[in-house]
């Protein structure tokens, strides 16, 4: 009866830890190298294509600012905003349906859609992940 009795308290363990999805929303930046100089023009088209190549949905485009959606299954849904300048950008968190954004957490899915969207950026810029 004890196997049986432990064999439960683990998979009881194992569902909770399971439940617990919500995670500090991120709001990925990177900081570009002062020896590199990058147009608006490059920047904007770097941000477009990494949106592109990670499935988001380019919202508008403006001078220092990209607005974008991801809409994964038509469930869970996704707007940021891009800020950019020559010195860097940052991702910030605008809006979601079905993440369960509250009180500053959101669903893990989310940080790493924005997480892998800045890697893709400064890809598409030729530098490193971690610059």
């Amino acid at each position: 009866m004890t196997r049986h009795l432990r064999v439960l308290f683990i998979a009881l363990a194992l569902f909770g830890l399971a439940a617990c999805t919500s995670k500090p929303l991120l709001q990925p930046e990177a900081k570009l190298p002062a020896d590199r100089e990058y147009s608006q023009e490059q920047l904007q088209q770097a941000i477009v294509n990494a949106l592109e190549a990670r499935h988001w949905q380019v919202q508008r485009v403006e001078p220092t600012q990209v607005l974008a959606l991801i809409d994964v299954r038509q469930h869970h849904r996704a707007w940021v905003g891009i800020d950019y300048s020559p010195s860097g950008f940052r991702i910030r968190y605008r809006d979601s349906l079905g993440l369960d954004y509250e009180d500053g957490e959101i669903h893990r899915n989310y940080n790493r859609w924005v997480n892998n969207l800045r890697a893709e950026i400064l890809y598409q810029l030729n530098l490193p992940k971690n610059p």
